[in-house]
Parts: C-alpha cells; structure tokens; sequence
C-alpha cells in the first residue's frame, strides 16, 4: 500500500479516553471518523449527574472538545447518528441538539436500541470533514468546501439535511418511510414502508443528479428482524438499478440492524452512504470519471447475494457487516460470544486480505452485540486484533441478530491507494 495518505489517530484529556482500546478521532484524507460518545465526564469516567437531557449535553460536549482538539468545529460535522434507550427522549435530545447546531444542521440518524454500554440513556457519534487532508505536506483546506442539498421530493426536516456532500462522499440522513406530500406514514406494513424509504433515498439522489448504483453503503433498521425477508423482497426491486450494474449483479455493501423503535413508530428506517464521482468542489466531467466504484467478494468470507463484502471508492473502502459464519460451512461457529466475537473479526481480515488490505488499514469498527455485557469478553478477542486500539470504535446492544448470532461487525477501512490506484 501507498503512504501517500496516513492514518492518523489523535486522543485529547478533554474528552472520555478509550483505555486503549480505540481513538477517539481517526482521520484519513478527507474525513475524521469519530468514536461514539457516551455521557461521560472525561474528569471522572463516569456517568454525568442527571437525566437524558444532561447526558445528551455530555456527549456533544465530547464531541466539541474533540473536534477543538484537532482545529475542527461543529459545523464541520456531517452526520450525527444518536442512539437512545427510549425513543420517547428524542424531543428532550432534540432540545439540547438545537443549542449545538443553531444554523447548519448535518445529516442524521436517530434510533433507539436495547442497550448502550454503562446503561447510558444516549450515545452519539459524528462524522467530520477534514479539508486539511492526511497528505503530507500537501493541505488542501482552501479546495474542498461543504455542499448541503434538500428537496421537496423527500421528507425534510429542519434538524437535518437530506444530504451533505463533502470531497468524495454524499452523506444522507436516514430516511425514514413519510410520504413526502403528506409528512405522515406511508400507508400499509414493512414493504409498503420499505419502498417508501428507499423511494425517498432515490429522490434525493435525484436531486443532486446520482443514480441509487452510486451507493457504496446501506444501513437498515428493522424494529422486527423476522421482517428481512419482506425487506429484501422489495430491496431487489431497488437494486441493482441499473444495465450496468444488473449486469455486474452490484449490491452496496450493507448492514441490517435491530431497533427497539424508531422515530414515528416506523418499522423500518434506511440510511445510505453514496459516492460522489465530481467532488467538492465539482470536478471536470473527463475527471470525475477516473474515480470508480469497486466491489469485490472472497470466497475466504461470508457471501451474500444481496450485498458485496466491500465496495471501496475514493480513499475508502464500506464493508458489509459480518456474522460469526464459518465461510466454509455458511454455519455459526461452535462457541460463545469469544469463539463469534474472533468469527467475525477473522471474516473481517480475509475480505481485506482479498484488496491487499491490512487490519492496521481500519478507520472505524461498530459492534453489536445481543447481550450488552459481553463487552468485556469482546474486547479480549477485540485486542488481538487490534493491540494498538487506533480505530475510532461504537458499540451498542441490539435485540436481536440475524441468524441470532451473538455478535455482529462491520467497519470502515482506509483506501490509500485510492480508485483507481495512482499511477
């Protein structure tokens, strides 16, 4: 690999330390990848004093120190994904969020999970532009800016943008199954509000002129995992959305995640991650055209026929979350949440194995897990595979697992060489 760009990790005394186990902000060419912030007063280590009002200021309160620490502020933030114990906290989380974001508002996801680790009521992560760049002696801040986009053809918020593009990435915020015209629920059950997410998703790409192929990572929420199937049944409608890319039989990396609820009792939420061929600012089209999308699979890790083990584009590449399953046998691996925990991190490093990728070249891990006290126990196989504890790292408890596995992981992983590789 290239050392033309360089992972770079950084940790500040004003926000809550990782002990070693990860960062709390890794940068990589033009984006800083944030661990999620628990509401943790960095002074103590424990819990903020009060209720989930206080502990959503904690965390903002992390992520401000961490972003001063690098020269970054919270304008630079493109995407916010808060995790709650209850989704009835929302209005109260949403209270201290405007304090924090007065004029610009990033993308956003906002769910509510089983668990989250310290029983904490609220865990939030951000995403974060990083004009500067991990070239070195090469900063770009005066190129790149940040380009908002909303339309009236999708569901509009005005504690979100629909899509904030920054260097080679669209960031959009979840989207959750509103018909547009109406700001109500679609009419009907989880297929009828699948298509609608995933309608709203194309809306918006739309808008900014990007067909759904240039999606390199879906994310779906599901309040009932045994739902996946209707799911699915609707997604293929979706994808692959193109001649090109039926023909390549392209799926975007992706994660299925269960949701104690979601925002508006929905059943089912969707968020994307989609490539940005022209940049920030726009490229020339005869430019714009050198940077393409890659999907690969190994046979060395799971397969699936509705999704690619990574997608990389640009300077990153978008794993597909993976199972404790044998890749051999397609089974669970015999063991508990270590033998699982080892399952899918040793998946993890065959599929980066097959790019001529290193586990050092991981930015950001997030696990979840069934039960949420089996943290410790995931965090001795976590630390064999990563000694160095530099990825940027989210751990939430979920209600369930597909294939009721224990433990499920996905992560985002430096692309140095870029696509295509520099000459």
């Amino acid at each position: 690999m290239s050392n033309y760009n360089a992972v770079a990790a950084k940790n500040t005394e004003n926000a809550p330390n990782g002990n070693g186990l990860y960062s709390q902000t890794v940068a990589f060419s033009h984006y800083n990848n944030l661990s999620a912030q628990l509401p943790i007063e960095p002074n103590t280590g424990k819990l903020v004093a009060g209720g989930i009002k206080e502990q959503a200021e904690q965390c903002f309160k992390n992520i401000k120190e961490i972003l001063g620490s690098i020269d970054h502020v919270m304008s630079d933030i493109v995407r916010i994904t808060v995790f709650v114990k209850n989704i009835k906290d929302i209005d109260a989380v949403d209270e201290v969020y405007k304090t924090f974001f007065p004029t610009y508002v990033p993308t956003r996801t906002t769910v509510a999970v089983a668990a989250l680790p310290m029983d904490a009521l609220v865990q939030i992560e951000a995403n974060v532009t990083h004009g500067e760049g991990t070239i070195p002696n090469a900063p770009q801040s005066g190129d790149l800016i940040k380009i908002t986009n909303n339309t009236a053809n999708a569901p509009t918020s005005p504690l979100s943008t629909q899509t904030v593009a920054f260097s080679h990435y669209n960031n959009l915020s979840a989207q959750l199954p509103i018909d547009p015209k109406t700001g109500r629920l679609v009419a009907g059950g989880v297929k009828e509000q699948t298509g609608q997410c995933l309608t709203n998703i194309k809306a918006i790409l739309e808008s900014i002129d990007v067909p759904l192929d240039d999606i390199v990572k879906i994310n779906i929420f599901l309040t009932n995992l045994s739902d996946i199937e209707d799911v699915n049944e609707v997604y293929t409608t979706f994808f692959p959305d193109s001649a090109i890319a039926r023909s390549a039989a392209y799926f975007p990396a992706r994660t299925t995640i269960a949701a104690s609820a979601l925002p508006m009792d929905a059943l089912v939420q969707i968020e994307a991650v989609v490539s940005h061929g022209d940049g920030t600012p726009p490229q020339a089209v005869e430019d714009r055209h050198g940077i393409v999308l890659w999907a690969n699979n190994t046979e060395n890790a799971p397969k699936s026929s509705l999704s690619t083990q990574t997608v990389a584009f640009s300077h990153y590449n978008h794993l597909s979350a993976q199972l404790p399953l044998d890749p051999t046998t397609g089974e669970m691996v015999a063991g508990g949440v270590k033998e699982q925990a080892g399952q899918c991190l040793t998946n993890i490093k065959a599929i980066l194995e097959n790019i001529d990728h290193v586990m050092d070249d991981v930015v950001k891990v997030n696990i979840f897990l069934k039960n949420i006290t089996d943290v410790e126990a995931v965090n001795e196989v976590y630390k064999t595979f990563f000694p160095g504890g530099v990825p940027a790292r989210r751990i939430v408890g979920v209600s369930a697992l597909l294939q009721d596995a224990l433990v499920q992981i996905d992560v985002v992983v430096s692309n140095a060489e870029g696509t295509p590789p520099k000459a």
